[in-house]
């Protein structure tokens, strides 16, 4: 079973979250959106799109929790529900809640250092 297959996004809390984003726009020229945040299309060497983004945002790291650390990295995935169930198998601090949405499915397991990692299906065909 393949497990992770890329990064989905990056995740980062800050004191401030909206100073911050405007530092990032306007020091690094990232189009952060209303939402907090922004998607980064992929392309291929050429430049042309190949299907996929990756997102980031600031935030005040309130989605973090239970883990304590000022980030979290979204773990793009094949099969959700299956490496959950291998995660649970393996004895993984597994969190029992899983989100399905238009934005693909969402799940979410503790690190051994207690940061929380989320893991991403994409919906079919991103």
């Amino acid at each position: 079973m393949k497990r992770v297959t890329g990064i989905g996004g990056i995740f980062f809390s800050a004191r401030d979250p909206a100073a911050l984003r405007d530092w990032y726009r306007k020091h690094l020229g990232i189009d952060v959106q209303d939402w907090g945040g922004t998607a980064f299309a992929w392309t291929d060497a050429d430049g042309k799109p190949a299907g996929g983004t990756t997102v980031w945002s600031v935030g005040n790291g309130e989605n973090f929790k239970p883990g304590t650390a000022p980030f979290m990295v979204n773990y793009r995935v094949a099969d959700l529900h299956a490496l959950v169930a291998a995660l649970k198998d393996e004895g993984c601090n597994v969190l029992d809640k899983v989100d399905e949405s238009e934005f693909g499915k969402f799940a979410w397991v503790m690190d051994p250092e207690g940061n929380k990692v989320e893991l991403w299906e994409p919906p079919p065909g991103q």
